[in-house]
């Protein structure tokens, strides 16, 4: 996958490129039709379909008290991009004198640097320029001033809601996952790199890899059935999410201890993806480690049960 990082660098794609704009933190539904849209037209018009996103995040720079947490980090969004079939990836720089150019400005900087610009894709209340003063009307006046196509793409509903971030944000928060796997339109997953962790859980008998997830939402502490991706293939297991009391001191990050189910290997340095099936029970203190060993056994029996494996 082509990675940019700057608008000029999108001289480098041969044209018509069809570009999805927006933060796309989650990769839900909407994000996806309004990435499906660029890509379609790409197609028709043997161009280049390329999500142009920002970093920072606008809030962090426009106003950073109100910047949410991710739902994804970047590696995970690259890789769910990728499956997607997506031809490149522009991440511009977001900066105050960014957040300061005109809607006019932001959008001539695209036809000047596009060979050509052959259309723009957004959601349909998708805002942006100084004072967020450029709307879905404003870019279709541009588009036919400039020849590119437009398309705003309605909201997406699921039970009668508008998929959003925040709504999902909200459900994964809950530990209603069946609500966010609804609304992403796939198994909700974490995905982080495997840490060198103290072999306390190798100790009880349950070796685990432990991964530090990117994201920044995370469900209620407890113990899950959970498949991860290992090798190319989903296989079985369970997992601690949350800050091991009985073996940790306060203040401890948070990371998801994974035990799969008939495996052994080496995973430190590697990125896990970790989908959580099915919620155990909550995270809790046991009065010593033997408690806590006998309780693993059941949970592994119960994750076992829940997954058929």
């Amino acid at each position: 996958m082509l990675k940019l990082r700057s608008i000029s660098e999108l001289s480098q794609v041969p044209g018509p490129v069809a570009l999805a704009i927006g933060v796309f933190d989650g990769l839900h539904l909407g994000h996806q039709e309004v990435i499906r849209a660029a890509q379609e037209h790409a197609v028709q018009h043997h161009g280049h379909a390329i999500v142009m996103s920002f970093d920072p995040h606008p809030l962090s720079v426009l106003r950073p008290e109100a910047l949410p947490k991710r739902l994804c980090g970047e590696r995970q969004r690259t890789r769910l991009l990728a499956g997607m079939g997506v031809s490149g990836t522009l991440l511009c720089p977001f900066t105050r004198e960014v957040a300061e150019t005109t809607a006019e400005d932001f959008v001539n900087s695209l036809v000047q640097a596009c060979r050509p610009l052959g259309c723009i894709s957004v959601g349909y209340t998708w805002s942006f320029g100084k004072n967020r003063s450029g709307n879905i009307h404003s870019l279709m006046d541009l588009g036919q001033r400039h020849d590119f196509a437009v398309y705003g793409v309605p909201p997406i509903r699921s039970h009668g809601d508008v998929v959003s971030s925040t709504l999902i944000r909200d459900a994964v928060a809950a530990g209603d996952l069946v609500r966010v796997d609804e609304m992403l339109g796939r198994p909700y997953s974490l995905l982080g790199s495997v840490l060198q962790g103290r072999q306390l859980a190798r100790q009880l008998g349950f070796p685990t890899a432990n991964v530090a997830p990117e994201a920044e939402v995370l469900p209620p502490y407890g113990v899950y059935a959970v498949e991860a991706h290992v090798a190319g293939e989903w296989r079985p297991g369970i997992a601690n999410l949350g800050v091991r009391p009985t073996v940790e001191q306060e203040g401890v990050r948070p990371s998801l201890e994974v035990h799969l189910f008939d495996w052994s290997g080496d995973l430190y340095g590697q990125d896990l993806e970790v989908r959580l099936k099915a919620f155990v029970r909550p995270e809790q203190k046991f009065v010593s480690v033997e408690f806590l060993k006998n309780q693993i056994r059941e949970d592994v029996q119960q994750a076992r049960s829940l997954l058929g494996a």
